[in-house]
């Protein structure tokens, strides 16, 4: 039987607490993948973690000689250390790996079996999530509007693991420096056979996955893949005018009809107030799109590699 093979592609960044255990499980995921006639790649990619994670991805290395691990200069966050991994990729599918085992490793053979049988992406969409409630409701409004703004047909509970074949590869690997790969790879138009599962708690370590990081992704997937926003400030812009323009108009005719000019100073100053604030969140939002294409034409490296072992 003809062997095929799968990349696995794992962003490690303060993963010291974790990586022990998932060395093992991956391991385990090798031999049973072996069974299938699957061989397994292994690219680790430190993206500038200060801690233990480096030393031990090169004892593993030492255990499993075919480990690749590459190690970056600085943090460059999650989704651009995954593609810098994708560089790497040579396996008839790939996937990424979170290091900090929320996403079970376990599931990767499932996967493979959907893969084998002729799916060319398999999702796995998570149900619940055992995760502190400020992060729930997080994910609930990001989702929710990623559904009304973006892709209609998104899961609802979201995915971040996912087993691509090798046709996805030359569109992400050349993808836009601001682009969020998950829902790229979904907005490529395969039909995702979907895996449903439960997020269990983070056992190891802190999630560095902050407020700070989770908002700027937010823009980066609103602004980078719908226009609506904008169509929506333009919209409100439109009535908000129209609004004026006849408020305008019923004070120039009550002071032609009665002579007396219309009392009302609070009123205008508070229209004046909102009329500007408004006028600078639409320049705001513009200028967020403008950044995007700046950033994407200033030949600025997406991420810089510091050694490869």
């Amino acid at each position: 039987m003809t062997t095929r093979k799968l990349s696995i592609v794992v962003p490690v960044y303060f993963n010291a607490g974790s990586l022990p255990r998932l060395f093992d499980k991956l391991e385990t995921v090798e031999q049973q993948l072996g069974e299938r006639s699957v061989a397994l790649e292994l690219i680790f990619v430190d993206d500038g973690s200060r801690d233990e994670s480096l030393a031990l991805l090169l004892e593993f290395k030492k255990r499993r000689p075919a480990t690749r691990v590459v190690k970056l200069t600085r943090n460059f966050g999650a989704v651009h250390c995954s593609k810098t991994g994708f560089k790497f990729v040579t396996g008839d599918a790939f996937m990424v790996l979170a290091a900090d085992l929320q996403d079970p490793p376990d599931l990767i053979l499932e996967m493979v079996d959907r893969w084998r049988g002729g799916s060319k992406f398999v999702i796995c969409e998570r149900v619940t999530r055992q995760d502190p409630f400020v992060s729930k409701v997080y994910s609930k409004i990001y989702y929710a509007m990623l559904r009304f703004l973006v892709i209609p047909d998104y899961p609802q509970g979201g995915y971040d693991m996912a087993l691509m074949d090798k046709a996805f590869l030359p569109h992400l690997v050349n993808s836009s420096k601001s682009v969020f790969t998950p829902l790229l790879a979904y907005w490529l138009g395969y039909q995702p056979d979907v895996i449903h599962y439960h997020r269990p708690a983070r056992e190891h370590g802190k999630s560095r996955w902050t407020f700070s990081k989770k908002f700027n992704a937010f823009l980066d997937v609103m602004l980078g893949f719908s226009i609506k926003p904008i169509r929506m400030m333009s919209a409100l812009g439109a009535l908000v005018a129209l609004a004026s323009f006849l408020y305008g108009m019923s004070v120039v005719i009550h002071t032609l009809v009665s002579g007396i000019p219309v009392k009302g100073f609070a009123t205008v100053v508070a229209l004046i107030t909102f009329l500007l604030g408004l006028i600078i969140l639409m320049l705001g939002l513009i200028g967020e799109y403008l950044w995007r294409v700046f950033d994407e034409t200033n030949r600025r490296p997406e991420t810089v590699i510091e050694e490869i072992y």
